[in-house]
């Protein structure tokens, strides 16, 4: 949690933040990643990538006669490396701001970056796009998949959203894949709680988790929802961003994986020079700033992209 003392610019001359200010935004990142609540974690190593097994199927176990030769498992294990990819954001601060309110201030910065962290993260493994729109860090993302089902294809009479739902769901599961969780975008939540059957009854029950901040919201189709904005592609104030038409991705999770290298550092300085969106040069001692630096270094893994299956909007083109 925030440090009780008051803080002023002088307790954070050092070059890094301490642990007890930058620890809540790392923890909070995790929790507020769609993707990082569903999939596992695995350990990520800073000075050499990781060989990651990616469980294909489980191994295949019979029974044997006494002395018997045993059997050989037929299950396989396909080994993906993990690496770790830096996230990273510069925000500059009036230097008037940091004298009058610092404490303020880093109870701003736990609350925001964690959000910036997961959605950047979240981005990347879905689209496999930077925040920019460039192509992402990891090798494979869950959009990739050829299976698809269009939002509001199934009749109310058959239904409805709820039957496009189960559409996905069967898909994968005649696959020979588990379906085991689903990260939808912000958007359908209230379609879902406005969806009835033809008696004008609700079909879904709000099982959100109010007050929590976390992306896990509850459980759709019997399985764990996670929600995130990052899975439409539009976020809202980000410059650069569309919306592409995808509203969620279901399936496998057992085939993702994803690995933090350490905590989230944040670095200050009141000499530097940066550079703004439009090229302009900016010093941070001309113009009486702070410039904040915070860092943090993830990575992901997906094991078989046709485990998944997309939903999307009418007319979507993910």
């Amino acid at each position: 949690m925030v440090a009780t003392q008051p803080i002023k610019l002088s307790d954070v001359d050092a070059t890094f933040l301490p642990p007890t200010l930058t620890g809540p935004i790392f923890e909070k990142s995790v929790e507020q990643s769609a993707i990082m609540s569903l999939a596992r974690r695995v350990p990520l190593s800073m000075s050499a990538t990781t060989a990651v097994p990616v469980p294909l199927d489980v191994p295949t176990a019979d029974w044997v006669d006494q002395a018997g030769r045993k059997p050989l498992g037929t299950g396989g294990v396909d080994i993906k490396t993990m690496s770790g990819k830096k996230i990273a954001v510069l925000i500059p601060v009036a230097m008037e701001v940091v004298q009058s309110n610092a404490a303020g201030l880093w109870t701003q910065l736990q609350r925001d970056l964690p959000t910036a962290f997961a959605r950047a993260f979240d981005r990347a493994a879905i689209h496999g796009r930077t925040m920019k729109g460039a192509t992402g860090p990891f090798p494979d993302h869950l959009a990739e998949t050829t299976k698809s089902v269009t939002i509001g294809t199934t009749t109310q009479a058959n239904g409805g959203i709820w039957g496009d739902l189960v559409t996905g769901m069967r898909e994968v599961s005649n696959d020979d894949w588990d379906y085991t969780g689903t990260v939808l975008d912000h958007r359908m939540k209230p379609s879902l709680l406005g969806a009835t059957d033809t008696t004008g009854r609700p079909i879904f029950v709000d099982t959100t988790q109010p007050g929590t901040g976390a992306a896990l919201a509850g459980t759709l189709v019997g399985e764990p929802v996670a929600y995130s904005r990052s899975v439409s592609g539009k976020l809202r104030r980000q410059s650069g961003t569309i919306d592409t038409g995808l509203r969620g991705v279901g399936g496998d999770w057992s085939q993702t994986a994803y690995g933090v290298g350490m905590d989230i550092t944040v670095r200050i300085s009141r000499e530097a020079t940066y550079i703004d969106e439009d090229g302009g040069v900016h010093s941070a001692f001309q113009e009486n700033l702070v410039l904040l630096l915070a860092e943090a270094y993830y990575g992901f893994v997906l094991g078989d992209v046709e485990a998944f299956v997309k939903y999307l909007a009418a007319g979507g083109s993910s």
